[in-house]
């Protein structure tokens, strides 16, 4: 049976689940991922342990939502229409640049790194609740995190990630 704190916990959560999925997803798919995790969070509530905090477990949903469409064969879109393609006139020139650099650089992250990125920078979440939502190891969260930021840095440096990656092959002439 749901209560109306049920509903006002779940309905408190929206705006982060919004954000993830849009980092997560891309704009094109977010909307449909929100609503899909909230559609089956509301199914299951009977399964929400009350008393717990409800943003890992909806988070758990949309992260276990998302590997399941991302398994699946599709056809993969680009949402394109003008509110997308412009950046927002309060932003400066560069700024604009900067944040679609980061985008693509988070994009070609391994989903793993990506996912636990987003969840501790952007959702702010900590490394506990990161564990839990993902169905990890704290140690694996850790590692994950600190291998995406060198990964993401060097990226976004044009640089090799330090102690990662491939060694770089130096020409003698």
């Amino acid at each position: 049976m749901t209560t109306p704190e049920d509903s006002r916990a779940l309905q408190a959560c929206l705006p982060g689940l919004r954000r993830y999925a849009r980092a997560l997803a891309g704009a094109v798919h977010a909307d449909d991922l929100v609503q899909d995790t909230v559609e089956r969070a509301w199914r299951k509530l009977g399964q929400w342990q009350r008393g717990g905090e409800m943003r890992p477990w909806l988070f758990s949903i949309m992260h276990n939502l998302h590997v399941d469409h991302m398994r699946r064969p599709g056809l993969v879109l680009q949402e394109i229409d003008d509110a997308t393609l412009l950046p927002a006139q309060e932003r400066a020139p560069g700024q604009a640049i900067a944040i679609g650099e980061m985008d693509a650089a988070l994009a070609r992250l391994p989903l793993a790194q990506r996912e636990v990125i987003l969840l501790v920078a952007l959702e702010q979440m900590p490394y506990e609740q990161v564990a839990a939502t993902l169905g990890i190891p704290v140690g694996t969260v850790m590692s994950r995190l600190s291998r995406g930021r060198d990964k993401l840095r060097a990226l976004l440096d044009g640089s090799p990630a330090s102690g990662h990656g491939a060694p770089t092959l130096k020409v003698v002439k």
